[in-house]
Protein backbone atom coordinates (compact mmCIF):
# COMPACT_ATOMS: atom_id res chain seq x y z
CA UNK A 1 0.00 0.00 0.00
CA UNK A 2 2.74 2.41 0.75
CA UNK A 3 4.52 2.05 -2.71
CA UNK A 4 0.81 2.03 -4.33
CA UNK A 5 0.98 5.29 -2.36
CA UNK A 6 4.00 6.90 -3.47
CA UNK A 7 3.46 6.29 -7.18
CA UNK A 8 -0.11 7.78 -7.54
CA UNK A 9 1.55 11.00 -4.96
CA UNK A 10 4.44 11.16 -7.85
CA UNK A 11 2.36 10.13 -11.42
CA UNK A 12 -0.81 12.17 -10.92
CA UNK A 13 1.13 15.50 -10.33
CA UNK A 14 3.54 14.39 -13.49
CA UNK A 15 0.35 13.97 -15.81
CA UNK A 16 -1.21 17.47 -14.43
CA UNK A 17 2.28 18.56 -15.54
CA UNK A 18 2.44 16.82 -18.81
CA UNK A 19 -1.56 17.80 -19.45
CA UNK A 20 -0.81 21.73 -19.36
CA UNK A 21 2.23 21.64 -20.96
CA UNK A 22 0.47 20.23 -24.00
CA UNK A 23 -2.25 22.09 -23.81
CA UNK A 24 -0.51 25.57 -23.94
CA UNK A 25 1.54 23.97 -26.74
CA UNK A 26 -1.10 23.36 -28.75
CA UNK A 27 -2.49 26.74 -28.38
CA UNK A 28 0.19 28.97 -28.50
CA UNK A 29 0.27 28.16 -32.01
CA UNK A 30 -3.56 29.22 -32.30
CA UNK A 31 -3.24 33.30 -33.16
CA UNK A 32 -6.14 35.49 -31.68
CA UNK A 33 -7.98 37.20 -34.52
CA UNK A 34 -7.22 40.91 -33.25
CA UNK A 35 -3.25 40.14 -32.66
CA UNK A 36 -3.63 41.43 -29.00
CA UNK A 37 -0.53 40.04 -27.62
CA UNK A 38 -0.44 38.81 -23.47
CA UNK A 39 0.76 41.71 -22.01
CA UNK A 40 -1.63 44.11 -23.54
CA UNK A 41 -4.71 41.34 -22.39
CA UNK A 42 -3.13 41.99 -19.26
CA UNK A 43 -3.36 45.64 -19.56
CA UNK A 44 -6.44 45.81 -20.95
CA UNK A 45 -8.16 43.89 -18.00
CA UNK A 46 -6.64 45.68 -15.35
CA UNK A 47 -7.81 49.31 -17.33
CA UNK A 48 -11.20 47.92 -17.45
CA UNK A 49 -11.21 47.45 -13.60
CA UNK A 50 -9.45 51.03 -13.22
CA UNK A 51 -6.36 49.88 -12.15
CA UNK A 52 -3.48 51.78 -13.31
CA UNK A 53 -0.40 51.19 -11.08
CA UNK A 54 0.48 47.36 -12.07
CA UNK A 55 3.70 46.79 -14.20
CA UNK A 56 3.94 44.36 -16.58
CA UNK A 57 7.38 43.03 -17.33
CA UNK A 58 9.02 40.29 -19.29
CA UNK A 59 10.58 37.48 -17.72
CA UNK A 60 12.68 34.50 -19.18
CA UNK A 61 11.87 31.02 -18.81
CA UNK A 62 8.78 29.16 -20.11
CA UNK A 63 5.62 29.21 -17.84
CA UNK A 64 7.60 31.30 -15.29
CA UNK A 65 4.40 33.53 -15.26
CA UNK A 66 3.13 35.14 -11.99
CA UNK A 67 2.29 38.16 -10.06
CA UNK A 68 4.16 40.04 -7.48
CA UNK A 69 2.11 41.49 -4.94
CA UNK A 70 5.46 42.90 -2.92
CA UNK A 71 6.15 44.98 -5.98
CA UNK A 72 2.59 45.32 -7.64
CA UNK A 73 4.27 43.86 -10.69
CA UNK A 74 2.71 41.08 -13.14
CA UNK A 75 5.75 38.98 -15.09
CA UNK A 76 5.19 37.15 -17.78
CA UNK A 77 7.19 34.59 -19.68
CA UNK A 78 8.88 35.27 -23.04
CA UNK A 79 6.44 32.97 -24.58
CA UNK A 80 3.40 34.98 -23.20
CA UNK A 81 4.38 38.52 -22.83
CA UNK A 82 4.61 39.61 -26.74
CA UNK A 83 2.74 36.60 -28.24
CA UNK A 84 -0.34 36.99 -29.52
CA UNK A 85 -1.75 33.56 -29.44
CA UNK A 86 -4.62 31.97 -27.71
CA UNK A 87 -2.94 30.43 -24.98
CA UNK A 88 -0.68 33.74 -24.22
CA UNK A 89 -3.77 35.61 -23.66
CA UNK A 90 -5.01 33.71 -21.36
CA UNK A 91 -2.41 33.10 -19.30
CA UNK A 92 -1.41 36.74 -18.92
CA UNK A 93 -5.30 37.58 -18.20
CA UNK A 94 -5.20 35.25 -15.39
CA UNK A 95 -2.12 36.86 -13.71
CA UNK A 96 -4.14 40.24 -14.28
CA UNK A 97 -6.54 38.32 -12.14
CA UNK A 98 -4.27 38.02 -9.11
CA UNK A 99 -3.28 41.42 -9.76
CA UNK A 100 -7.47 42.70 -9.00
CA UNK A 101 -7.86 40.21 -6.06
CA UNK A 102 -4.88 42.17 -4.52
CA UNK A 103 -7.07 45.43 -5.51
CA UNK A 104 -10.29 44.46 -3.93
CA UNK A 105 -8.24 42.61 -1.28
CA UNK A 106 -10.38 39.12 -1.90
CA UNK A 107 -10.74 37.17 1.09
CA UNK A 108 -9.08 34.21 0.00
CA UNK A 109 -6.07 35.88 -0.75
CA UNK A 110 -5.90 37.73 2.63
CA UNK A 111 -5.84 34.45 4.18
CA UNK A 112 -2.96 32.73 2.15
CA UNK A 113 -0.65 35.81 2.81
CA UNK A 114 -1.37 35.54 6.82
CA UNK A 115 -0.33 31.85 6.92
CA UNK A 116 2.32 31.68 3.96
CA UNK A 117 5.22 32.24 6.32
CA UNK A 118 3.77 29.83 8.55
CA UNK A 119 3.57 27.41 6.28
CA UNK A 120 6.98 27.71 4.96
CA UNK A 121 8.55 27.09 8.28
CA UNK A 122 6.02 23.97 8.45
CA UNK A 123 6.90 22.58 5.30
CA UNK A 124 10.99 22.37 6.24
CA UNK A 125 9.86 21.67 9.69
CA UNK A 126 7.63 18.79 8.63
CA UNK A 127 10.10 16.75 6.84
CA UNK A 128 12.94 17.35 9.09
CA UNK A 129 10.82 15.93 12.09
CA UNK A 130 9.58 12.57 9.95
CA UNK A 131 12.98 11.88 8.87
CA UNK A 132 14.54 12.34 12.40
CA UNK A 133 11.74 10.43 14.03
CA UNK A 134 12.21 7.20 11.47
CA UNK A 135 15.87 7.14 12.07
CA UNK A 136 15.24 7.17 15.42
CA UNK A 137 12.73 4.21 15.43
CA UNK A 138 15.33 2.43 12.92
CA UNK A 139 17.48 2.14 15.90
CA UNK A 140 15.43 1.61 18.73
CA UNK A 141 13.61 -1.85 19.51
CA UNK A 142 10.00 -1.56 17.95
CA UNK A 143 10.14 1.88 17.24
CA UNK A 144 10.45 4.13 20.35
CA UNK A 145 8.51 6.53 21.97
CA UNK A 146 10.48 9.60 20.53
CA UNK A 147 10.82 8.79 16.44
CA UNK A 148 6.73 7.89 16.93
CA UNK A 149 5.92 11.06 18.82
CA UNK A 150 8.44 13.10 16.34
CA UNK A 151 6.85 11.93 13.68
CA UNK A 152 3.18 12.92 14.74
CA UNK A 153 4.20 16.49 15.17
CA UNK A 154 5.81 16.12 12.24
CA UNK A 155 2.86 14.80 10.52
CA UNK A 156 0.74 17.45 11.98
CA UNK A 157 3.32 19.98 10.60
CA UNK A 158 2.46 18.57 6.77
CA UNK A 159 -1.09 18.76 7.44
CA UNK A 160 -0.71 22.93 7.63
CA UNK A 161 0.68 22.86 4.02
CA UNK A 162 -2.03 20.72 3.34
CA UNK A 163 -4.55 23.68 4.29
CA UNK A 164 -2.15 26.01 2.27
CA UNK A 165 -2.43 24.24 -0.76
CA UNK A 166 -6.25 23.85 -0.21
CA UNK A 167 -6.62 27.72 0.57
CA UNK A 168 -5.08 28.01 -2.87
CA UNK A 169 -7.31 26.10 -4.97
CA UNK A 170 -9.97 29.16 -4.85
CA UNK A 171 -7.04 32.04 -5.21
CA UNK A 172 -6.20 30.21 -8.95
CA UNK A 173 -9.64 29.44 -10.34
CA UNK A 174 -11.18 32.82 -8.85
CA UNK A 175 -8.51 34.53 -11.20
CA UNK A 176 -9.37 32.38 -14.09
CA UNK A 177 -12.75 32.97 -13.82
CA UNK A 178 -12.17 36.46 -13.48
CA UNK A 179 -9.99 36.20 -17.31
CA UNK A 180 -12.70 34.06 -18.58
CA UNK A 181 -15.56 36.39 -17.68
CA UNK A 182 -13.52 39.52 -18.87
CA UNK A 183 -13.03 37.66 -22.35
CA UNK A 184 -17.09 37.33 -22.56
CA UNK A 185 -17.77 40.96 -21.53
CA UNK A 186 -15.47 42.79 -23.48
CA UNK A 187 -15.40 40.59 -26.77
CA UNK A 188 -11.67 41.02 -27.04
CA UNK A 189 -11.71 36.95 -28.25
CA UNK A 190 -14.12 34.84 -30.18
CA UNK A 191 -16.05 32.15 -28.54
CA UNK A 192 -14.01 29.56 -30.19
CA UNK A 193 -10.89 31.51 -29.16
CA UNK A 194 -12.44 31.75 -25.47
CA UNK A 195 -13.32 27.80 -25.45
CA UNK A 196 -9.29 27.52 -26.11
CA UNK A 197 -8.29 29.68 -23.37
CA UNK A 198 -10.50 27.75 -21.23
CA UNK A 199 -9.14 24.69 -21.76
CA UNK A 200 -5.47 25.94 -21.09
CA UNK A 201 -6.82 27.88 -17.86
CA UNK A 202 -8.40 24.70 -16.63
CA UNK A 203 -5.45 22.20 -17.27
CA UNK A 204 -3.43 24.84 -15.22
CA UNK A 205 -5.92 25.27 -12.20
CA UNK A 206 -5.78 21.37 -12.48
CA UNK A 207 -1.92 21.18 -11.43
CA UNK A 208 -2.86 22.81 -8.42
CA UNK A 209 -5.51 20.22 -7.76
CA UNK A 210 -2.86 17.25 -8.24
CA UNK A 211 -1.05 19.04 -5.75
CA UNK A 212 -3.25 18.86 -3.44
CA UNK A 213 -4.34 15.13 -4.24
CA UNK A 214 -0.36 14.62 -4.00
CA UNK A 215 0.44 15.79 -0.58
CA UNK A 216 -2.81 13.69 0.35
CA UNK A 217 -1.37 10.20 -0.66
CA UNK A 218 1.85 11.25 0.95
CA UNK A 219 -0.11 11.79 3.99
CA UNK A 220 -1.48 9.01 4.01
CA UNK A 221 1.69 7.03 3.21
CA UNK A 222 3.03 8.74 6.05
CA UNK A 223 0.20 7.56 8.41
CA UNK A 224 0.84 4.39 7.64
CA UNK A 225 4.60 4.71 8.46
CA UNK A 226 3.47 6.24 11.57
CA UNK A 227 1.39 3.55 12.33
CA UNK A 228 3.98 0.90 11.75
CA UNK A 229 6.20 2.66 13.88
CA UNK A 230 3.57 2.26 16.63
Amino acid sequence: MQWILLILAFIIPLIASLNVKATFKKYSQVRSERGLTGAEAARQLLLDHGITDVTIEAVSGNLTDHYDPRSNTIRLSQSVFGSDSVAAVGVAMHEAGHALQYAENYAPVRLRNAIVKSTNICSHGSYLLIMIGILIGAKTQNGGPLGYHLMTLGILLFCAVIFFQVVTLPVEFNASGRAVRSLQQTGLLSAEEQAGVRKVLTAAALTYVAAVASSVLTLMRLMLIRGRRR
